[in-house]
Parts: structure tokens; C-alpha cells; sequence
């Protein structure tokens, strides 16, 4: 019995307190009856039916190994009772079934290969987005033959990812003789890959502004290139193959003159296009009117609308102020600031009250500083105004309005006229910078002040208090000298400007004297995590008249390009030169100036990989 316990429970050898020490073996030569029973166990899973074999012998269970084995069917066995044999077409079944499966897998190793090889086929045929490694190239573009004025402009043309370069000059040889309107000039657009010739388009006059936009958002439609010249010229160029599309008649601007570049509005005539403003002043001050163009066709919307002012000062705007809930005004003025709403010089131009649906918001904070008659303008701010720029509200669509004055710097919260912060300063005669410098998210500005002969004062404001967070005191005797940022991925901005070779010593921070000559001018960088150090990044021995920071969104780079007019000798006119700096291989090699000690002390490794990984976007404190 206790044999069968065992094989049973399948715990053969085991000790048991109550049955003792056993050998199976043994105890099943001894119990002819236990055996009997195993064997009736047996005969469910071994195919033996009472103890018997199918050939009716008696079984020998001299070994559990034979026991077990007689109890496994064999093909070439007759089926035990109750257990017929498998049909012949189920092996026939079983057969196709497993040449199925083998077409399946070949089928799927034949597509991987197939796969694999298209892929390797596309990999070396399809070639690859021009990388902006260095990208660190000048252009040479000849003398100048004259001009005051420095257009400059980046915007992809043609396709590559990387934003081109757009200029215009005047070239040698096309001096203008006495009474003629102006030399003719020359629109040129360069590569921004290896800075060559793209196309180039004639002009009938020098050109004030360039602005390369697309006027019929949300369409796949080519670039537009306005270009505003010196007097009556407005033209609309394809930016792809610089061929023009339109010009205005300059018959429609009277006896007047473009007095600033053309600024875009929105879709007025409603054919699906955005519009254009401008604005012609005559001889006398008093005499200036806007005109409305349409985007699409260069053609008037409408009369020109005079307006009447008087005022002291440099001319301000023209520029487009779109409030939150979608009024647009047009800012404009001599020395003050005034406004006027669109749908009044709508109005006026096409001499009915029909407004398109763009143009019925008012917005009432600024309609209540305006009189009872329509035609009135709007005073928004009339103390000696030098510039006006409009700069991102933080948190809100709409934006802030800064204002340059002679005493100083104001800014205005664009939603209700009301001042945010002022700041006296004296002699600051160029447009500040925006940028993030501090760490509350709102734009500040970089300032840079004449400090004396041959002294720049060099100043970060910051833009939610309006209190000066970081200067210093540069040499420089170059006038004027543009600058500009690039906003990094970590909502920081890199600024640029330009000054005379700082020793890397560090002197007196109120007091730096210049160790190079004064017609050598470095490129100098500043970061807002490291501000008692700039990186000196490239340096130029002409005037440096305009500047640029373009994005290379496919690498995070951002490229700095410049329009230097190189130093004249006697008797031969200054060259013209075009150069492009990729800031992230710049950081590489720029050299550090430490302008104060610092503790623990900055090393040259630590500052290396900190700015190894700097990735630069798009700004986004631009309007």
C-alpha cells in the first residue's frame, strides 16, 4: 500500500513516520495486489486495460522505466481500445499546414531584404539638409558708390532652410549728376549657405527699407520682398527669382515723397492678401497724407487721406498697433507720438461708411483719449520723442510700447496708454536691444550711451522695473554701432555689440582703456549667466553699418551677419563687404575678457561646456 501511495503521489524514496524506511522495487514483488492497483492507474495514461497488455499478456512491472513505456502508443502499434487511430488526411492537413508556414516566412524575410535595401538605396540617393557647420564666409561686393542708408535683410528664398541675405547699394560709377533724382542702385541677394549670388535686380533709386514677408498667411505662397526707396519708389520682388511683381505708380503719391518704409496691415479690400500703408510728406511739414496699396496688385484702395500736423523733431513710424481684442491704429508723428484708427483712413479713402469686418473693433482705452470728431487723432505721448518700438507684452498678445526720448526711457502698457516705468538717461540716441537678461521672463534691454571721448557706456535695463541690472564702460569710437541678440532655447538671450580690443585684465570697470588701434573693432558677446565675462568672437577694421541675427532652426544655430564698409585711402572708394559668423562655432573660439574677479573663479573648461551647449531659436519677443 504504501508503494502505491508513493508512485501515486510521485514520491518514491520518501521516509513516512508511519510507514518506515521501504524499497520500491521490493515492496512491488511482495504485494501482488498493489500492483494490480498501479497498473489500473497506469492504464489511463499508458493505454493498458485491466492489468493486461493489449495483446493480452500480462505485464512485467519488474521496473517503473518498462511500466511506463508500455504505457506510451506507438504509430506502428494497433490502436488500444478506445483509442482509434489518427485519419491519414490529418497528416495530410498537418503537411500543407507547415509548407503554409514556410511560404509565410519566406515571403516575410523576402519583404525585410526588399526593405532594407530601399532603405539603403534612399539613404545614399536622397541627399541630406546642408548642414551650417562653420558657415564663416565674406563677400567682397566692390566699392560703394555712394548712399547713406544700409538696407539689410535675411530670409530663405530659395528653399534650403537657411535664411539668404538681401542688401541693397549703390555701385560705383553711378554718381549722380545735378538734377537728377538719385543714382540708381542695385538689389542683390546672396546665399546664406557660401554667401554667392542668388539674383540681382536694378533699382531706379536708393532703397530705405527691405522687408521680405509672406503676405497671404497660411498659404504655401513664395516670399515677398517690399522694397521702399528713398523718394517714390515701392516695389513687391518674388524673393525666389527676384523679378518684380509689382510697383506702385509713383503719379498716386502727388507731389510728395516716401517719408518711411511701407508698413503691412490687414486684408482691407478682402481679396485674401494683406494690404500696405504709406505715408508721403510734401515740401512743407504740415502736408502729409497716408495712402492705402493693396498687397496683391500694388494699386491704390482708395484716395490718399491728408492729415495736418505739426510737431518738432525727427519723424516717428509710421507703425501698426494691433490691441488685443483686433482694433489696428496707425502710429506716426514729428517728435510726439499720435495715433489715428485704420477704419478712419478706410473710411476717408474709399469716402463711405461700409467697414470690412477687420476694421469695426474699437478699442475703447484708446478711444477715450480721442475727441468727438472721427477724423481727430489720438495723442499718445508728446515729450521729445527720438524712436519708437513695440516689444512683447509678457503674458498677453498684445504688446508694450518703448519709448527713446531725450531725457531718457519710458514705457507704455500698450492696452491703456499708461506708463510702466521710466528711466532718465541722457545722450541715448540708438534703439535698445530687446532680450532676456534677468530671470522673471519679461524682456529687458541692452542700452549703449556715448561716454565721453572716444567711451561707450554699455547698460542691461530690465523690463519689468525699469532699474539698470548690469553696465560697463567700453572703448569705442566707431558711431553708432548696431547691435542685436539671440534668444536661446532656455528663454535666455546672447547680446552682441561691438567695441574697441579689452585686455583680458581686468582694470577699472568705470575706466577701460582700449590696447589696439581705433580703427580695429571686436565683436563682443554677452551672457546673462556669466556677466563679469564677454567673449570676444570676431573683429573688423571697417564701420560695421548694419547687423543681423538669423536662426538655423534644422542645427539650433544662430549665424550673425554684418555690412561693413571698409576703411577708404585716398582717391579710391570703401569696399563693401558682407561677412556671416556662426555664433555656436564662434563661442568655440571666441576669446574670454574677465571683467572682474570673481569667486569661485570662472575657468576657461567650465565656461567651454556651458556654452557647447547653447541652442539658439526663434526670438520670440519679436512682433
Amino acid at each position: 500500500m504504501a508503494t502505491v501511495l508513493s508512485r501515486a503521489l510521485k514520491l518514491p524514496g520518501k521516509k513516512s513516520p508511519d510507514l518506515g524506511e521501504y524499497d520500491p522495487l521490493t515492496q512491488a514483488d511482495s504485494d501482488e495486489s498493489e500492483d494490480d492497483l498501479v497498473l489500473n492507474l497506469q492504464q489511463k495514461n499508458g493505454g493498458v486495460k485491466n492489468g493486461k497488455s493489449p495483446l493480452g499478456e500480462a505485464p512485467e512491472p519488474d521496473s517503473d522505466a518498462e511500466v511506463a513505456g508500455a504505457g506510451k502508443p506507438r504509430l506502428s502499434e494497433v490502436a488500444p481500445e478506445g483509442y482509434p487511430l489518427e485519419p491519414l488526411g490529418a497528416l495530410e492537413q498537418k503537411a500543407a499546414s507547415s509548407v503554409a508556414s514556410c511560404v509565410r516566412t519566406s515571403v516575410f524575410l523576402l519583404m525585410l531584404v526588399i526593405s532594407t535595401v530601399l532603405v539603403l538605396v534612399c539613404a545614399f540617393l536622397i541627399p541630406c539638409p546642408p548642414r551650417d557647420l562653420h558657415s564663416t564666409w565674406s563677400r567682397h561686393l566692390g566699392p560703394q558708390g555712394g548712399g547713406d542708408l544700409s538696407p539689410l535683410e535675411l530670409a530663405d528664398v530659395n528653399g534650403d532652410g537657411l535664411r539668404d541675405v538681401l542688401l541693397s547699394f549703390v555701385p560705383s560709377g553711378n554718381g549722380s549728376a545735378a538734377g537728377v533724382s538719385g543714382p540708381p542702385a542695385v538689389l542683390v541677394c546672396l546665399s546664406g549657405m557660401n554667401g554667392s549670388t542668388l539674383w540681382s535686380s536694378p533699382l531706379p533709386e536708393e532703397a530705405r527699407d527691405i522687408t521680405c514677408l509672406d503676405l497671404t498667411p497660411g498659404n504655401m505662397a513664395k516670399t515677398v520682398c517690399l522694397v521702399t526707396g528713398t523718394r517714390k519708389m515701392l516695389s513687391a520682388f518674388n524673393g525666389t527669382s527676384g523679378k518684380a511683381m509689382w510697383t506702385l505708380n509713383p503719379n498716386y503719391l502727388s507731389n510728395g515723397t516716401l517719408a518711411a518704409p511701407a508698413v503691412v496691415l490687414p486684408d482691407v479690400d478682402e481679396d485674401g492678401v494683406r494690404d500696405l500703408a504709406v505715408l508721403a510728406i510734401g515740401e512743407l511739414q504740415p502736408d502729409l497724407c497716408f495712402l492705402l496699396v493693396s498687397g496683391r496688385t500694388g494699386s491704390p484702395v482708395g484716395r490718399p487721406v491728408k492729415y495736418n500736423i505739426v510737431g518738432v523733431g525727427n519723424l516717428i513710424g509710421p507703425q501698426v498697433y494691433i490691441t488685443t481684442s483686433g482694433a489696428a491704429y496707425i502710429l506716426f508723428g514729428f517728435g510726439n507720438i499720435q495715433a489715428v484708427a485704420l477704419r478712419d483712413i478706410f473710411v476717408q479713402a474709399q469716402n463711405r461708411d461700409s467697414l470690412p469686418p477687420s476694421l469695426q473693433i474699437e478699442e475703447p482705452e484708446w478711444e477715450k483719449r480721442r475727441s468727438v470728431n472721427l477724423s481727430e487723432l489720438i495723442d499718445v505721448y508728446s515729450d521729445g520723442v527720438e524712436l519708437l518700438q513695440m516689444v512683447k507684452a509678457p503674458d498677453s498678445n498684445s504688446s508694450n510700447l518703448l519709448i527713446t526720448t531725450r531725457q531718457g526711457l519710458v514705457l507704455l502698457r500698450g492696452q491703456n496708454l499708461t506708463p510702466s516705468w521710466a528711466l532718465g538717461l541722457q545722450g541715448l540716441h540708438s534703439q535698445p536691444t530687446p532680450g532676456y537678461f534677468t530671470d522673471d521672463e519679461t524682456i529687458d534691454f541692452l542700452l549703449q550711451i556715448p561716454n565721453g571721448f572716444g567711451m561707450k557706456k554699455v547698460m542691461v535695463v530690465d523690463g519689468d522695473s525699469g532699474l539698470v541690472t548690469w553696465s560697463y564702460s567700453i572703448p569705442c569710437h566707431m558711431k553708432e554701432t548696431p547691435a542685436t541678440s539671440a534668444a536661446t532655447v532656455e528663454q535666455k538671450s546672447v547680446f552682441l555689440f561691438w567695441a574697441e580690443g579689452l585686455s583680458a585684465a581686468s582694470p577699472n570697470p568705470d575706466v577701460v582703456l582700449g590696447t589696439e588701434p581705433s580703427s580695429l573693432h571686436h565683436l563682443y558677446l554677452l551672457h546673462p549667466t556669466f556677466p563679469s565675462i564677454l567673449l570676444d568672437l570676431a573683429n573688423a577694421t571697417g564701420t560695421v553699418t548694419a547687423s543681423e541675427v538669423g536662426i538655423n532652426d534644422l542645427w539650433k544655430d544662430a549665424f550673425y551677419v554684418t555690412r561693413t564698409t571698409g576703411p577708404s585711402s585716398e582717391g579710391h572708394l570703401a569696399p563693401l563687404v558682407v561677412s556671416k559668423l556662426s555664433l555656436r562655432w564662434a563661442l568655440m573660439e571666441g576669446q574670454m575678457v574677465q571683467l572682474e574677479e570673481t569667486t569661485p573663479k570662472i575657468g576657461r573648461g567650465e565656461l567651454r561646456r556651458f556654452l557647447s551647449r547653447i541652442k539658439f531659436v526663434d526670438s520670440p519677443y519679436q512682433i
